[in-house]
């Protein structure tokens, strides 16, 4: 059985990261602060953060689909066809920004569909998100992954954690660099960032729907 996280230390060269975060900013400092999901606008008890979309075919696209293969062929072995709406999704969260608990991705094919949470879900979260945003019917998000831009020293709070089906919680590094991997269907959240900003690039990997 695949485990239901990885990561990578990928040793990007600070210069590199330096390029990846002023290349997509200065592409996308129009869109930021527009892009917010509808259902985030609804309902800020569940996310917040500022988001904004980069096709893969931006050069840090190839680099990722690179790692995607090999996390998958090393650990998961999924039918998989292509990185969901061919999309990037660059996401920065200020101080007090957070996402819940939530999925990105279910079993079920309905858009919107909720879960119950599990004995680990913080009691304040009635409900966990499930945030689909493939129109594609027939695929189902199978791989989720995060590069992380920040360096750790620039922000506090704001970790990534994961919440298995044992209940426990389990965060992810902060290093500058580290891409991490997860099954879509794990429940894991954004802690509230206290101060300073992090910033990341998040995907999702569809294939076929689960047999």
């Amino acid at each position: 059985m695949a485990l239901e996280s990885v990561w990578y230390f990928t040793d990007l060269p600070k210069t590199t990261i330096d390029e990846i975060e002023r290349d997509l900013f200065e592409k996308c400092s129009d869109e930021l602060g527009k892009s917010h999901l509808e259902n985030n606008r609804v309902n800020d008890l569940k996310r917040k953060s500022t988001n904004t979309w980069v096709p893969t075919h931006h050069w840090i696209g190839g680099f990722l689909w690179h790692y995607v293969h090999r996390v998958n062929r090393e650990n998961f072995n999924y039918d998989i066809t292509a990185i969901d709406t061919e999309s990037l999704q660059y996401t920065m969260y200020n101080p007090g920004d957070f996402y819940g608990w939530h999925i990105d991705g279910s079993i079920s094919k309905q858009k919107g569909h909720r879960v119950l949470p599990s004995s680990g879900t913080d009691s304040n979260n009635l409900d966990v998100i499930v945030d689909h945003i493939s129109p594609q019917l027939n695929q189902v998000r199978k791989i989720s992954f995060v590069l992380q831009l920040s360096d750790p020293d620039d922000y506090e709070g704001g970790n990534l954690q994961f919440l298995d089906e044992n209940g426990d919680k389990h965060f992810c590094p902060r290093q500058r660099g580290t891409l991490v991997f997860f099954d879509s269907r794990i429940q894991h959240r954004v802690l509230k960032v206290k101060s300073g900003r992090r910033k990341s690039i998040v995907g999702w990997v569809v294939g076929p729907q689960w047999r």
